[in-house]
């Protein structure tokens, strides 16, 4: 098996915790929080770990918060190979009131520069083998600039695979096609339309949208998840839908980070892209079944695998 290597330059220390609701004004008391690792490479290697498969997680870590983040990784068994933050790790709080809305409080992360971001990509080549398939998922760390995913594609040279996962202005430069261009691109469909500037409301507009950043460089494939209605895919063999495995949502955090876990552990095995793309749906439908930000679980993954038909368009 190909190996996987995952890189989180902004990782989160997630807390969960519950109140009755959530008001102005007076002291919110809140129940014992839950803590769980948090960030996109973070998530597919715990993706990729729950499904059986084994990653190199390379992780950036700073100060008390950096410490906590790293024995919750270790728990898990996940392969970590820390990278020294710019500064303390970050945390995210989500509160969830007696009626069942979240509340989610995110913070930026530490500030990178020129050096670090150098330094990040070092490590990444030291650790990911010549053929490896590495994924940079999540949103980029203040300070990243905009070309940062692209300079970091020239950086690792033509043999790794790079699988990108990004938002923002990151994800902006990267559609504008600025080669060298990743492997895999993959991103939700409200950032689809965003691209695109106008709705994307049936699978073939989508597969349109995600031919026509191929062909102007954005990626060697362009993956665009459609919600409920599955996800699409546009690459050099042409384009298909995979539909998604019907199951109730009882939440869809890291239903996308295991998309990715998926997908990736299968090209890994050396299965088609088609193939590669009913393993991410399954995935992905493991894990809205599941509270909170367990991700997905094998079992499941099992059972929704053969109700993911790949069908093209």
């Amino acid at each position: 098996m190909t190996q996987i290597v995952t890189l989180t330059l902004n990782p989160a220390l997630d807390l969960g915790a519950h109140t009755d609701r959530v008001e102005p004004g007076p002291k919110l008391r809140l129940s014992a929080p839950e803590a769980h690792p948090g960030g996109g490479g973070v998530n597919v290697s715990r993706a990729i770990a729950k499904l059986g498969g084994r990653s190199r997680a390379l992780v950036s870590l700073g100060g008390p918060t950096g410490e906590r983040l790293a024995a919750l990784l270790d728990d898990e068994g996940l392969d970590v190979v820390p990278i020294l933050s710019p500064g303390e790790t970050r945390f995210s709080l989500a509160v969830t009131d007696a009626g069942g809305a979240q509340y989610r409080f995110v913070l930026p992360g530490p500030d990178w520069d020129e050096g670090t971001l150098g330094a990040a990509v070092g490590a990444v080549d030291e650790a990911a083998e010549a053929d490896a398939y590495v994924v940079l998922s999540g949103s980029q760390p203040p300070g990243a600039p905009a070309g940062y995913v692209t300079e970091f594609v020239r950086a690792l040279g033509p043999g790794r695979r790079v699988v990108v996962d990004t938002s923002g202005p990151a994800l902006v430069e990267l559609a504008a096609g600025t080669p060298p261009t990743p492997c895999v691109l993959r991103m939700d469909g409200a950032e689809a339309e965003a691209l695109a500037g106008h709705p994307l409301p049936t699978r073939t507009d989508t597969a349109d949208f995600a031919e026509r950043l191929r062909v102007g460089g954005a990626a060697e494939t362009v993956v665009i998840a459609r919600g409920a209605d599955g996800n699409v895919m546009a690459g050099p063999e042409g384009r298909c839908h995979v539909t998604a495995a019907k199951a109730p949502v009882v939440s869809a955090v890291g239903a996308g980070d295991s998309f990715v876990g998926g997908m990736v552990m299968a090209l890994a095995a050396g299965e088609t892209a088609d193939e590669a793309l009913r393993y991410g749906a399954a995935a992905a439908s493991a894990a809205v079944v599941t509270p909170g930000t367990e991700l997905c679980r094998r079992e499941d993954f099992d059972a929704f695998l053969p109700r993911c038909v790949i069908t093209a368009l």
